[in-house]
């Protein structure tokens, strides 16, 4: 069929343009068509250009997936869903009552929503849109680029008891996308399982992967835990990486030192509280001082200032009892039983409110 010239074919002129110039852009990025198949639900967060980097703990893999995220018009805070796991089900032709619903992901150049998703033993992505539509992206057949970590725990069940666990699902517990690489935290298989594994966006062969270790103030001693979420920033113009571990240290790494050499000890600035283990982080500026916004099993929604934060030693002696010492917080007493959040702006955050089983909800909250 022959098109002639006029307002139609200028306008599918155009949308092939966009289209070249987006397999382009991405070829270039090294990501190329093919299906995705995610094993388990990780952590998730957006580079560039609509990509998405996952983490999929079972499968000891990172990937890079170019979501086509569009612009559109639409207020989110009026169009918060009423049932988001129903809605969230329906995107992908599952029951809400075999849903479960693992991180989200707000994409900063359109203001929408990705969420990792799992029923029937499959696991998907859905993105809700700013006008609250919900869309499935099929990973059928999508650019992206996969990247498998090195030296992953076995995937088995070890220890006894209450140890019993597969240290597998903790090969990856949190992704960031900084200064054009990726940074991955989780375990890794030998006798210093606790690792920082950093390689350059579009993804590479030159993978640096440290060892890390903390002291522990509420166990009074050293420590090769797992990080359980971080955030990477500048702190007084050095790169560094915040780190939350259970029960419940903020530990910083300056991101120079990760270099893949020698094991690399942390400064605990702070202790949060025993009994307890981070879940998400997000770092915003309010009023010139950087924040961290830390969401909790147990011990609620802590804001944290950067503000000398990397004064002195750090901790360095236990600190009993369930206490709390170091770098001062505040509890957030308006957000209540978090469990995933993320910047929507630059004022602005999001959160999924609800433990899993429980009516999970949505949330827009002023970052504090």
């Amino acid at each position: 069929m022959s098109i002639r010239n006029g307002r139609f074919g200028v306008m599918l002129a155009a949308l092939l343009a966009i289209s070249l110039g987006s397999a382009t852009s991405y070829a270039a990025s090294g990501l190329s068509p093919g299906p995705v198949e995610l094993q388990s639900l990780g952590p998730m967060t957006f580079a560039t250009s609509g990509v998405l980097i996952v983490g999929d703990p079972k499968a000891a893999a990172v990937y890079a997936i170019a979501t086509e995220d569009k612009q559109v018009d639409g207020d989110l805070q009026k169009a918060l869903p009423k049932d988001l796991r129903g809605q969230l089900a329906a995107a992908i032709g599952a029951e809400s009552d075999a849903l479960e619903i693992g991180d989200m992901a707000v994409n900063p150049e359109t203001g929408n929503v990705t969420f990792s998703v799992k029923a029937n033993n499959r696991c998907g992505l859905v993105r809700m849109n700013r006008d609250g539509q919900f869309q499935k992206i099929n990973l059928d057949k999508i650019d992206h680029g996969r990247k498998q970590l090195p030296n992953p725990p076995a995937d088995k069940i070890s220890g006894e008891g209450r140890r019993k666990r597969n240290l597998r699902d903790q090969s990856i517990t949190d992704v960031a996308y900084f200064d054009g690489k990726v940074i991955v935290s989780g375990l890794s298989a030998g006798d210093s399982p606790s690792a920082v594994v950093e390689f350059p966006f579009p993804f590479a062969d030159n993978t640096i992967v440290s060892n890390v270790e903390i002291f522990h103030a509420a166990h009074g001693r050293v420590e090769d835990a797992a990080i359980q979420t971080f955030v990477p920033l500048n702190i007084d113009g050095e790169p560094s990486l915040l780190a939350g571990f259970t029960c419940t240290p903020l530990v910083n790494f300056p991101i120079g030192k990760l270099d893949g050499g020698e094991k690399v000890r942390g400064k605990t600035v702070a202790e949060l509280g025993n009994r307890n283990r981070p879940i998400d982080m997000i770092v915003y500026e309010k009023e010139g001082v950087t924040h961290l916004l830390l969401s909790n099993t147990a011990r609620g929604v802590m804001k944290v200032s950067t503000e000398k934060i990397d004064d002195g030693p750090g901790l360095t002696e236990p600190v009993r009892g369930g206490g709390t010492a170091g770098q001062p917080f505040e509890k957030i007493d308006t957000l209540v039983d978090v469990t995933q959040m993320d910047k929507l702006s630059e004022t602005h955050g999001i959160a999924l409110i609800g433990k899993p089983g429980d009516t999970q909800r949505l949330q827009i909250f002023e970052l504090p």
